[in-house]
């Protein structure tokens, strides 16, 4: 919000508190949508501030459809610590949420807004304080309003957040730093990222976002036939397809992998490294390889197993027969923690994974069989023998490494070559580039055979050691290019 303001909204800034945001139409109907407002209460915002703040809040509130199913709010405020106002969960009623506004006091001390942020995605968002399921696909929105400069790291708990799906909206007043502001925010940042001069100004930003949600209510009020998601823009709307797959020439369906029938056993660590939070992370990554998946009896099969110290089918090839039926089964895994039993995993799939008695198809038929490794750490049993033995029955291996996984684990897992068959992140939050690697593999027809561009595998001793002096540069890289010739790349850079 840099610049003059123009006069209309220099008229409206004038308009008492009550009648601003009426001036803008009617209450819009944004359809179901969970909105969590984080709010700077150190001991820079003044009392007068905060007392305009508060103002902002209600009124914006007034200008909401807020009920059960249809927007819920939820308000928390920080300083040096995080203190939920009211969850999601909370209240149906405007005022309700008006009268918990007033009764607010501010905690006026320090400026941890990374604190906050996690505590918004790990807490505030959560299915137990309100928050709708993910199944539900109903959007989740965090609006933050800072004043000052963040005394923690910001940007990469909302790399976090934003992966998690929670849209940014950060707003900032007097003395932020833009640079923070652009670090949380989602993109596109000029949609996301607000500035004004001072709190008397901050209702400009109520009034452009009151404008953007109403603006999503055109998707709930057509039927737009959206395989996968609609969004709206303006007086139109457009269909969007998960990460790795292409909208049809209808506008609305999204391709599949159709020739790429495959059997396909997603091995996944459940180990007490990878904690809650990132197991989370694991199993949205799961479903967006099954997006790009055409699942079906006679297509592809997918089954999951789970292991720590100790392996557990989650769900066998042969239960589900459509992509819906094996995403709603994945959300339902639950974690076991404890440790990494890589080769006794490995074992259960060669034994059990792939019999025709799980579902898996006769060999006559020359379905290939498919095995992916997912881990991020060192096994603690050895997993030379079922790794050979898996190759010596028929199954491609597919190995992905996150943080701490071992690199020559995974080329001992995966299938030769491994710049085909090894893929790596470094930490849970940017697993999703995988994706592309993922499909070009298992998808034939639009990967690595259709021309994708190949780089040899890199001869770093130690992969987990080199990936910190990296990980900046692997933002600006193609996507489509696996990390071995990644790092091959940025070595004769």
């Amino acid at each position: 919000m840099r610049g003059l303001l123009c006069w209309p909204v220099l008229l409206l800034l004038l308009q008492p508190w009550e009648t601003q945001l009426q001036l803008t139409g009617p209450r819009c109907h944004t359809g179901p949508l969970d909105l969590v407002f984080v709010i700077d209460s150190s001991r820079s915002v003044r009392p007068f501030e905060f007392e305009t703040m508060r103002q902002f809040l209600m009124g914006l509130l007034r200008g909401l459809n807020v009920g059960p199913n249809a927007t819920r709010v939820g308000v928390i405020q920080y300083s040096s610590q995080v203190q939920s106002v009211f969850p999601l969960r909370a209240f149906s009623r405007r005022e309700d949420m008006e009268r918990a506004i007033r009764d607010l006091v501010p905690l006026a001390q320090g400026t941890m807004t990374g604190l906050a942020i996690q505590y918004a995605m790990n807490v505030a968002f959560s299915v137990a304080e309100g928050a709708r399921p993910p199944e539900e696909r109903v959007p989740r929105v965090a609006v933050i309003v800072t004043d000052g400069r963040p005394q923690d790291r910001v940007a990469e708990v909302a790399a976090q957040a934003r992966a998690r799906g929670i849209e940014i909206y950060a707003v900032g007043v007097q003395r932020a730093d833009v640079g923070s502001l652009r670090a949380m925010a989602s993109p596109p940042l000029d949609e996301h990222v607000f500035l004004v001069e001072s709190f008397d100004l901050i209702q400009e930003f109520g009034l452009q976002f009151q404008s953007r949600l109403c603006v999503r209510d055109l998707c709930n009020g057509v039927d737009h036939g959206c395989e996968f998601q609609c969004v709206s823009e303006g007086l139109s709307y457009r269909c969007l397809c998960p990460e790795g797959r292409q909208l049809q020439a209808d506008g609305k369906s999204c391709n599949r992998c159709r020739e790429g029938h495959v059997d396909l056993v997603l091995l996944v660590d459940g180990s007490k490294s990878v904690r809650p939070q990132n197991f989370e992370l694991v199993k949205r990554f799961v479903n967006q390889i099954v997006d790009f998946l055409d699942v079906s009896p006679e297509g592809t099969r997918v089954g999951l197993v789970q292991f720590s110290s100790r392996v557990r089918t989650e769900f066998p090839l042969g239960r589900y027969g459509t992509a819906a039926e094996v995403k709603q089964a994945v959300l339902a895994v639950e974690y076991m923690e404890r440790g990494t039993m890589t080769g006794l995993a490995l074992r259960h799939m060669v034994e059990h994974s792939f019999s025709e008695a799980q579902g898996a198809r006769p060999r006559a038929l020359n379905v290939p069989r498919v095995g992916l490794v997912f881990t991020d750490g060192r096994s603690q049993d050895d997993i030379s023998v079922w790794a050979a033995r898996a190759k010596e029955e028929g199954i491609v291996m597919y190995a992905v490494g996150v943080g701490k996984a071992v690199e020559a684990e995974l080329r001992e897992i995966a299938s030769e070559p491994a710049e085909l068959h090894v893929s790596y992140a470094p930490d849970f939050g940017t697993m999703t580039h995988l994706l592309e690697n993922l499909r070009g593999s298992i998808c034939p027809e639009e990967g690595i055979s259709a021309g994708t561009e190949l780089r040899s595998p890199c001869e770093c001793e130690s992969l987990v050691e080199f990936q910190g002096r990296t990980l900046g540069a692997l933002e600006s890289l193609t996507l489509n290019h696996i990390l071995w010739g990644w790092w091959r790349g940025l070595e004769g850079k």
